[in-house]
């Protein structure tokens, strides 16, 4: 039977968001940052709507957000005086689909529990998914309206409540449940049912352990007598300077590369147990080049003696060492690939790019932008962007002495990187 809802329980109303210029991303929680990734999926984040539509949200146009099972609407402001009353609709789980994804919750202890606490686990989507229920949409799944001329799907009002959205998650994420169907308070009368079915009332007492294990040990032989202590302590193995090393062995070189395996071991390990790496780099590809992993040792800061053979294996000067070390901090393999080597991007997409850095910094204040290939150079500053491979994320560079250095992390919203890049110009 499904639960009754609660007065009100599938109704909010938001009221309206501050503007998010200058940050590095759009959203900020797991929740957010998996719904633009929904959202945008493979195909669709360089569409002129979307970035449009980012650039409206960030700047505070969207009104008051109403959210009810299935829809979201809010009024957005575009160009004319008028507001523009737009929607969202998604499609609500089946009763079928909320009992097997309420059931997968409840069979796990640290979801149930961190549900019942009124917290959303980052690992529900995957719970979710590996119970054949998807709970973040697919791009197709978002119906938009708007009652705009524009007859685009979505236009950019709609596509700025999309990204509300994403922000709206990151303070609750119980709203991506209420989208999909249900409540609060029913969804956690569910769970308080579903717990109670899962822990039944507890079994008689049974027997203490320790008489247990005194029977068991009635039919065992005694122990045996400990080993004599030793005459005087061993030598411990160890690597030092001290100690003549074996012929061909270099002791700093092999306690680098120690220490680089250690801390590469435990990127892995964070970057599997975590469910959003902060960066794509935190977890090196498995094949590199050899001149890519020559570049990624140089980035793990080694002394100076190991720093001075890796520019001798590498063939590079130290100054394009280091220059290429720095692109591997800020965005490993991927940064490499277009530190030396330029590509020609979409022509559509940089055209929708360079109108949505107009929109965001008002035509007669926008800065002057000369494209060639996938770099945005700004003029009359020494600030350039680069397009990553695949167009989805861009990187900022600086001229440091007529050359062009990386300068931070890449982000897909070409203004927030932008105006990351010129802020510190301008002091």
């Amino acid at each position: 039977m499904t639960p009754t809802p609660a007065p009100d329980d599938r109704r909010r109303d938001f009221p309206p968001l501050p503007t998010a210029r200058g940050r590095r991303s759009f959203a900020e929680s797991w929740w957010g940052n998996a719904w633009v990734q929904a959202l945008e999926g493979p195909t669709r984040s360089a569409t002129g709507r979307l970035a449009r539509g980012r650039t409206y949200a960030r700047a505070g146009n969207v009104g008051p957000i109403t959210v009810t099972p299935g829809r979201a609407t809010a009024h957005v402001q575009g160009s004319q005086p008028r507001p523009y009353r737009t929607s969202m609709d998604i499609p609500t789980l089946t009763q079928g689909a909320w009992d097997i994804l309420l059931d997968a919750a409840a069979a796990q202890a640290g979801h149930l529990a961190a549900l019942l606490d009124r917290d959303m686990p980052t690992t529900l989507a995957d719970t979710a998914a590996k119970a054949g229920v998807r709970l973040l949409p697919r791009p197709y799944e978002l119906t938009p309206s708007c009652s705009c001329p524009d007859w685009g799907e979505p236009c950019k009002h709609a596509a700025a409540l999309y990204y509300q959205v994403a922000r709206l998650l990151d303070r609750d994420p119980f709203v991506l449940l209420l989208l999909r169907g249900r409540g609060e308070s029913e969804l956690m009368a569910d769970l308080h049912r579903r717990n109670a079915a899962h822990n039944p009332a507890p079994s008689p007492p049974g027997v203490p352990a320790r008489k247990v294990f005194a029977a068991a040990r009635a039919g065992l032989p005694p122990l045996p007598a400990p080993p004599p202590p030793v005459d005087r302590p061993g030598q411990v193995p160890e690597l030092t300077s001290q100690v003549a090393p074996a012929p061909g062995l270099d002791p700093a070189a092999l306690r680098f590369l120690a220490a680089d395996t250690a801390t590469r071991a435990r990127q892995m390990l964070n970057q599997a147990l975590a469910p959003s790496p902060a960066h794509p780099q935190d977890l090196a590809p498995t094949t590199l080049s050899t001149d890519d992993d020559l570049v990624r040792l140089a980035a793990a800061t080694p002394p100076a003696e190991i720093f001075t053979r890796l520019c001798w294996s590498a063939h590079r000067t130290p100054a394009s060492l280091t220059r290429a070390a720095r692109a591997w901090q800020y965005g490993g393999a991927a940064a490499m690939e277009i530190l030396d080597t330029a590509w020609n991007p979409d022509p559509a997409y940089l055209r929708a790019v360079r109108e949505e850095i107009k929109q965001a910094w008002g035509a007669s204040r926008a800065p002057a932008i000369r494209i060639t290939g996938n770099w945005l150079t700004v003029s009359g500053h020494d600030a350039q962007l680069r397009l990553g491979i695949g167009g989805h994320l861009w990187y900022p560079y600086r001229k440091k002495h007529g050359t062009w250095w990386p300068a931070g992390f890449p982000d897909r919203d070409v203004t927030t990187v932008l105006s990351d890049l010129l802020e510190p110009m301008a002091e």
